[in-house]
């Protein structure tokens, strides 16, 4: 694990580069997100993801499709599942980024909490998605 601000020079640790500055700097709306879609959704199990290919956008992972990932990767997430299970949304943010074949745990204790924060979300969900998703699509993610 490499500590500091330095810019990785290949694809593979680019994309989780940016992926952490566009999380640090949109985090509020993150947390507004995921806390508006996680009430609106009926499957409480399910996670908000973050797919980058072929442009970024946000998906809806279950949980049966994430039980049979972490079957066919020999159970290598299954911390990550288990984050999904405990985590509580009132205070914490977990998602789930995803490209070329790799996944990245997005998860963080939000300041203020996801609830404020979507309430101070001055945007509908379908508004806050394509905001964000537009922001995305401006990153230079390799």
């Amino acid at each position: 694990m490499q500590f500091g601000e330095s810019v990785p020079d290949n694809a593979e640790n680019q994309w989780r580069y940016q992926l952490d500055r566009f999380v640090t700097e949109n985090k509020n709306d993150l947390a507004a997100l995921a806390y508006g879609l996680k009430n609106e959704w009926k499957e409480k199990e399910d996670v908000l993801g973050i797919d980058l290919e072929p442009e970024p956008h946000f998906i809806r992972c279950s949980r049966q499709s994430l039980e049979d990932l972490n079957r066919k990767v020999e159970g290598k997430i299954q911390e990550i599942l288990g984050i999904f299970d405990n985590y509580n949304q009132q205070e914490e943010v977990a998602m789930l980024a995803i490209n070329k074949g790799q996944i990245k745990l997005i998860y963080y204790q939000s300041e203020p909490s996801p609830p404020v924060c979507f309430e101070e979300k001055e945007s509908d969900l379908d508004s806050l998605i394509e905001e964000l998703e537009n922001i995305m699509k401006e990153i230079n993610w390799y």
